[in-house]
């Protein structure tokens, strides 16, 4: 109950500064900000990065996956 008291004091002064602000540069900032909340992170990324994920989705089907420890040894003289 602590943790839940916590977040709600913490949104209550929040909810106090924005009714302060003046600035419309920061409400527009903040704006984005809930935009970028409520967008999926998918729309965000390139498309050599989805193609990256759906090949890596597809070798994981196939079951044509390395194992940590594999990829560890491999990769281990750069970590």
């Amino acid at each position: 109950m602590k943790g839940a008291l916590n977040i709600q004091t913490i949104k209550l002064e929040l909810i106090q500064w924005l009714s302060t602000i003046e600035d419309i540069n920061v409400l527009e900032k903040i704006i984005d900000l809930k935009k970028q909340e409520n967008s999926d992170w998918w729309d965000g990324i390139t498309a050599k990065e989805k193609e990256s994920i759906e090949y890596g989705l597809k070798d994981a089907e196939e079951k044509k996956l390395k194992s940590h420890y594999n990829a560890r040894n491999l990769y281990d003289k750069w970590l």
